[in-house]
């Protein structure tokens, strides 16, 4: 099990390469001066470098037209695809993989006379995974907790009884079979006190980040406009928070309120233009979304060196962003002379 000391100090357990230690792949490259955008270098720092985005990713790589399973799809049509999306990532630098299971609840496969394979779809993912760290020999696996019903729609949450107990049952499948969990884009105050309870109860012990998804014009409110700072009484058991799917400009804002937590904090921001109502539908699939052109890896990375520069040692990508943004952002942090764990 991964403790908050062991965040702090970098040892892991049984010898396997750590997410928080110093002289993980790359180490450090020389003295910092500044960043490649020319705001003043933080200090060198040991920083866990994310993944980017996998729903996205898959389903650019398959061509399919989406649906509203999305990437649940992609493990029935392209088996493989996903670990492959795995390999790259860790090719790219990343010091974990998320794993596929952000979208694996009973609400999302009921409509489709599909929950009879809920199981097996947590097999596919997970081994997946597995195996692409084992190509690599190295590397952390976050068990990913998306919402329940849709994403950035907090009125959709379940009752809280309900809601813990669907966290409890999918935290319990990972738990022996990931180094930490990560519940995503929580989108309001009740969708992580729902989460973090659940969590704590299928998988007690288990080291617990929680990501949150914010308002794109002001990164202190949360989805639900609750404001980001009354997360505070609800992060006892949780060892790192983070913002994750929304534009990199309201993670800038968000970043001070993050570290006001005292915990390990970053983001891992999305590339997408808005959130667009057509998107907020039942059953909706991501056609309705449009990338923003401009976010190269190299803008991206921009951001990113700034959440850095705040203090922020959990960084990566999110929706639109690839294996290019993973690399350029770990050469951007060996330049500054950041070590990547």
């Amino acid at each position: 099990m991964i403790t908050l000391l062991q965040i702090r100090t970098g040892v892991s357990k049984g010898g396997v390469y750590s997410p928080f230690g110093e002289g993980g792949p790359g180490g450090r490259a020389g003295p910092p001066s500044s960043d490649d955008s020319g705001r003043a270098a933080p200090p060198p720092s040991s920083i866990t470098l994310l993944d980017g985005g996998m729903g996205q990713e898959l389903i650019h790589r398959a061509g399919d037209r989406p649906t509203p399973l999305w990437a649940t799809r992609v493990m029935i049509d392209h088996p493989g695809m996903v670990q492959a999306v795995h390999d790259d990532y860790f090719a790219a630098g990343a010091s974990l993989a998320t794993t596929n299971t952000y979208a694996l609840h009973h609400d999302r496969f009921i409509n489709f006379g599909l929950d009879h394979r809920f199981l097996d779809f947590y097999e596919a993912a997970l081994s997946e995974a597995e195996a692409a760290r084992a190509k690599h020999g190295r590397g952390l696996l976050a068990g990913s907790m998306g919402p329940l019903v849709a994403s950035y729609r907090p009125e959709t949450l379940p009752p809280h009884p309900e809601a813990v107990a669907k966290y409890a049952e999918v935290a319990a499948i990972m738990a022996p079979r990931v180094d930490l969990l990560i519940g995503e884009t929580v989108a309001s105050l009740a969708h992580a006190r729902a989460l973090v309870e659940g969590a704590q109860q299928g998988a007690p012990g288990k080291p617990l980040w929680l990501s949150v998804t914010v308002e794109d014009r002001d990164g202190t409110l949360l989805r639900s406009g609750e404001k980001l700072a009354d997360l505070a009484p609800l992060l006892d058991g949780v060892e790192a928070v983070l913002a994750n799917c929304s534009a990199p400009e309201a993670m800038d804002q968000a970043m001070p309120v993050l570290k006001s937590f005292g915990k390990p904090f970053g983001a891992y921001a999305n590339g997408f233009q808005q959130i667009t109502s057509d998107f907020l539908k039942d059953n909706a699939t991501v056609d309705a979304l449009s990338n923003r052109p401009e976010l190269t890896p190299e803008r991206y990375a921009d951001f990113a060196m700034g959440w850095v520069a705040q203090g922020a040692t959990l960084v990566g990508g999110c929706c639109e962003t690839g294996p290019a943004h993973i690399a350029e952002l770990a050469r951007r942090l060996r330049a500054a002379g950041h070590s990547i764990r």
